[in-house]
């Protein structure tokens, strides 16, 4: 496990080779949900390595993982912060030029501002159950899972995936179950996005609902959606070998455009 200081406290990541890498593939940069981290991916992110011939960055940010706590309660504005100010800083040390963020939950939510408002290049975007509103199965379900932290084992099971698991914990639960948090949007960084999306959601997610994707399908020029039956929240697990497929698809198809353009760059 490697590590770096991002605004002054370390964060743990790992980057992952294909089997076969491709020419022009750009580095996956994958944004774990709201209690997620680098092992609770799991052996995923190097299955999306093989399927797509890209090198994939994985990272847990503050609170997560083996990355250090961040040390004061998380604002509602703590994606923005992630977006704008850690993502960048991530991405410049490790001298990543025009990533395909790949976002699940929260870190979905992120790449979409990062891709609105920082005004950086990229290759494209994979969003798996995004948030780009807060609805009210969403917090339903958060208010769920504080209850099963307290009274049951789960603090336990999360424990073996996070060092300061409580810091994970209440640093994702109680922004999202914050009164402030009740008229959380984003929806305002979705027109200035260009790069092309792919954007997952399934049909019986327990966060959110279809409304998620379809928001930035309207708002977006170039988006392929994907809705799954029978899955829920995390589709790389209910129906991993439709998402990773999607996802090949869907790099290949940036690969080509990307060939196409240096073709172009040649000739002049």
């Amino acid at each position: 496990m490697n590590f770096l200081t991002i605004q002054s406290r370390r964060i743990e990541y790992v980057c992952l080779q294909a089997k076969r890498t491709k020419a022009l593939a750009p580095t996956i940069v994958m944004l774990h949900e709201g209690l997620g981290s680098i092992a609770m991916w799991r052996d995923f992110p190097q299955q999306v390595a093989d399927a797509t011939g890209c090198e994939v960055l994985v990272y847990s940010r503050h609170n997560y993982g083996n990355s250090d706590p961040l040390g004061r309660d998380y604002g509602i504005d703590f994606m923005h912060k992630e977006a704008l100010e850690a993502l960048p800083e991530v991405l410049d040390q490790l001298n990543i030029k025009k990533p395909i963020l790949f976002g699940h939950s929260d870190g979905g939510s992120i790449a979409l501002i990062h891709a609105g408002g920082a005004q950086r290049d990229l290759s494209g975007m994979v969003l798996m159950a995004p948030h780009v509103l807060l609805e009210e199965i969403s917090v339903t379900s958060i208010m769920a899972a504080q209850k099963a932290y307290l009274n049951t084992d789960l603090r336990e099971k999360l424990s073996r995936y996070h060092a300061h698991v409580d810091a994970a914990f209440y640093g994702w639960a109680n922004v999202w179950l914050n009164p402030e948090f009740l008229h959380w949007n984003i929806e305002e960084y979705l027109p200035p996005i260009s790069c092309p999306i792919l954007a997952i959601q399934g049909t019986d997610d327990e966060y959110g609902t279809m409304q998620q994707i379809d928001i930035i399908d309207r708002k977006v020029k170039d988006v392929k959606l994907l809705k799954l039956p029978q899955c829920r929240h995390s589709a790389h697990k209910d129906q991993p070998l439709a998402v990773l497929q999607a996802v090949a698809d869907f790099v290949e198809k940036i690969k080509d455009r990307n060939n196409a353009g240096k073709q172009i760059l040649d000739a002049v």
